[in-house]
């Protein structure tokens, strides 16, 4: 997938502060004018701060774990950037989307040896711990686009909603959690069950 993409809106120099959301309104990548409790606002504010917590994790991360979490913060970037109601020259298409879909679900299906049923707590070695707190971190991001999904949110792609993005995002749960699983076991540590 080709990451070369400029946000627009973004492409005239900025001020670090404005002013103009100290009344608690903010504006959208569209320039429309919101309040900073809306949904939207919401849902792209917290896919950015998994990509800053996936940020984080790749500090405890081997080389090959890290090739694969950029490109899983490129794709978040996009998707936040379609939240936010900016013009993305490349955005991700359904079937660039389903693609995504698909490498996950491969990953984890994989990863997934162990059938038996167990709770494991979060945490183990600091990796592990990390990677748990990403997980949860997109799990309210997914709850958060899904309720901006049910205001009529319209973005900014191909297919003008939010089903792939939700998926993606859904299925990137799960790989968080096998990532932590797999980073315990890198790291000669068990996991804590339950």
């Amino acid at each position: 997938m080709e990451y070369q993409f400029f946000f627009r809106t973004f492409a005239l120099a900025m001020k670090i502060y404005t002013k103009t959301g100290d009344k608690g309104m903010t504006s959208l990548a569209d320039g429309q004018r919101v309040e900073k409790k809306c949904e939207r606002l919401e849902a792209y504010g917290t896919v950015d701060e998994l990509n800053s917590q996936l940020g984080l994790l790749m500090t405890y991360c081997g080389e090959q774990d890290n090739k694969f979490l950029t490109e899983v913060q490129r794709n978040l970037f996009i998707v936040g950037g379609c939240l936010a109601g900016a013009e993305i020259d490349k955005p991700l298409s359904t079937e660039s989307m389903e693609a995504e879909i698909d490498r996950l679900t491969a990953i984890v299906e994989e990863a997934q040896e162990d059938k038996r049923f167990h709770f494991i707590l979060p945490g183990g070695s600091r990796a592990a711990a990390v990677a748990h707190v990403c997980r949860t971190v997109c799990r309210r991001a997914e709850r958060a686009m899904l309720k901006a999904k049910s205001e009529k949110l319209k973005v900014k792609s191909e297919d003008g909603d939010l089903d792939g993005m939700v998926r993606y995002v859904n299925r990137l749960s799960d790989y968080l959690f096998i990532l932590a699983r797999k980073l315990n076991v890198d790291n000669n540590t068990k996991d804590v069950i339950l």
